[in-house]
């Protein structure tokens, strides 16, 4: 099993009418690898939406014949998508959009909301009816009502977020304005910066920024809610201040998803004004000095571990090799419907440089085992391509806790840290031996104490739901149709 997060989001908006549904394609494509699932554009010219979501990546959904055939206007809200809720079904594909008394939405939205359960029963039980699964639909819901009793779709978005708790960076767009918003504890990135020609852009990652020409100003503040219209730029920093609900908390405080560093971001990003790339550097660094291996060779597993590799190697003397290559053309393991596919899939996916490996010892770096098949895979490969030894090195600590925040470890079931020591793992996986990045250096990587670590050590900065399946909304639409079968 692999790690994926929920999505990403990017918005723009010009002030003349331009081709702003291309630029958000180029967005979206630099943003492809945090949702591969599905995609979406909404197009507002003057006023009149206009959109196209599927599913598939972003080059499948967007032809070069469908990109011709949408509208051209001044704003542009899209979206990729992995939902870690929700779903893969043409309904959950995103932006969502909203037509209700005081104007036109569209929605994107990054995270997971840890209360989503029981918003959803309270909207249910007022009389809302749910289109999707996903957790988006109901921050939706709960914005639309609060624009009811407000005098601005803006003020209506800081009333949500007095009910919303748990992980979501926003990218909304109404009528005459697109605003942008990150949760009190910002565990998702958001940022922003300016075309030389004047448009504004927003996006979950720096990288996006670059894709369309455009200079990265900076990223949204945990709370703040960031508004874009012909007459300026507003910030609003009411939500900033937040006390949270779980009093051993404190006063609000930057918390950031770790892995984000580790894992999710693309490398040549920056967030938080800490470089990815040197991040996952420093994780590979840190490993060669808690976990020392005599070997030939340093190996990372494309594309996330081959930092950390390098750092590894700066730090050990071990030369860096390439001892894997990725298939570029094919989507992560997730994907894949079943376990026996995604064994196939990494087998495609990956293939060993036998001329690299060949009755070498390697030290070969990943980011992460959660279930240890896939792990145990790439094992494989490098002994039938001949390694003599195998000593492997994880850049993040082990996972032992689910994720309510927008990453996909949904239950310690799962996850087989939880179940085997190290040295068992180790065993598992065929590895020599095994090491992984202590939870106590998780600050090293990025200087600072503003991470969320949850699913490593169990912290958790929001209540965390009593139904914790991920799968709850399918759950009960399911039971609905068998009674409607009846």
């Amino acid at each position: 099993m692999s790690l994926h997060e929920e999505c990403g989001v990017f918005g723009i908006i010009s002030p003349e009418t331009a081709d702003v549904a291309g630029l958000a394609y180029y967005g979206l494509y630099a943003l492809q690898h945090r949702g591969q699932e599905s995609c979406g554009i909404v197009i507002n010219d003057d006023g009149v939406f206009s959109s196209y979501k599927d599913l598939g990546l972003v080059n499948e959904v967007f032809t070069a014949d469908t990109l011709s055939r949408l509208p051209k206007g001044h704003m542009a809200v899209g979206h990729v998508r992995y939902g870690t809720t929700g779903g893969n079904n043409r309904s959950n594909c995103q932006p969502i959009e909203v037509n209700h008394q005081k104007g036109k939405m569209a929605l994107a939205h990054n995270g997971n909301l840890s209360n989503a359960a029981e918003l959803r029963n309270m909207l249910e039980l007022s009389g809302a009816i749910f289109h999707t699964t996903s957790d988006t639909e109901t921050i939706a819901y709960i914005v639309t009502r609060e624009r009811l009793r407000t005098s601005s779709i803006e003020e209506a978005l800081s009333a949500a977020m007095n009910i919303l708790d748990g992980a979501y960076s926003l990218v909304l767009m109404s009528s005459q304005k697109l605003i942008c918003a990150r949760d009190p504890y910002g565990f998702r990135p958001l940022c922003y910066g300016k075309t030389p020609d004047g448009m504004y852009v927003a996006a979950s990652e720096s990288c996006a920024l670059k894709a369309i020409g455009a200079e990265f100003i900076r990223d949204l503040e945990p709370g703040e809610i960031l508004v874009f219209s012909r007459d300026g730029i507003v910030s609003h920093r009411e939500q900033c201040e937040i006390v949270p609900r779980r009093e051993h908390c404190g006063r609000q405080t930057k918390k950031l998803c770790i892995f984000e560093y580790i894992y999710f971001a693309r490398p040549d990003s920056v967030i938080e004004g800490v470089s990815v790339h040197g991040a996952r550097v420093r994780a590979g660094r840190i490993l060669a000095g808690k976990h020392t291996a005599e070997a030939d060779i340093v190996v990372g597993v494309p594309d996330s571990g081959l930092d950390a590799a390098l750092g590894f190697s700066m730090e050990s003397g071990i030369p860096y090799g390439i001892g894997l290559i990725k298939n570029k053309y094919i989507g992560r393991t997730f994907i894949s419907p079943g376990q026996n596919t995604r064994l196939d899939q990494v087998r495609i996916k990956l293939s060993a440089v036998e001329e690299s490996v060949r009755d070498k010892r390697v030290v070969l770096i990943d980011d992460s085992i959660v279930r240890g098949t896939t792990s145990g895979r790439i094992v494989k490969l490098l002994r039938e391509a001949g390694a003599k030894e195998i000593h492997m090195r994880i850049s993040s600590p082990p996972f032992l806790h689910p994720c309510y925040y927008g990453t996909d470890i949904d239950s310690e079931e799962h996850l087989i840290a939880c179940h085997h020591s190290i040295s068992e793992i180790a065993q598992m996986i065929g590895a020599d031996s095994l090491g992984y990045l202590p939870v106590s250096e998780l600050g090293s990587l990025i200087g600072n104490s503003g991470y969320c670590s949850a699913c490593f050590d169990g912290t958790y900065p929001t209540e965390i739901p009593s139904d914790t399946r991920k799968d709850r909304f399918e759950q009960k639409l399911s039971k609905k149709k068998k009674k409607a079968v009846q």
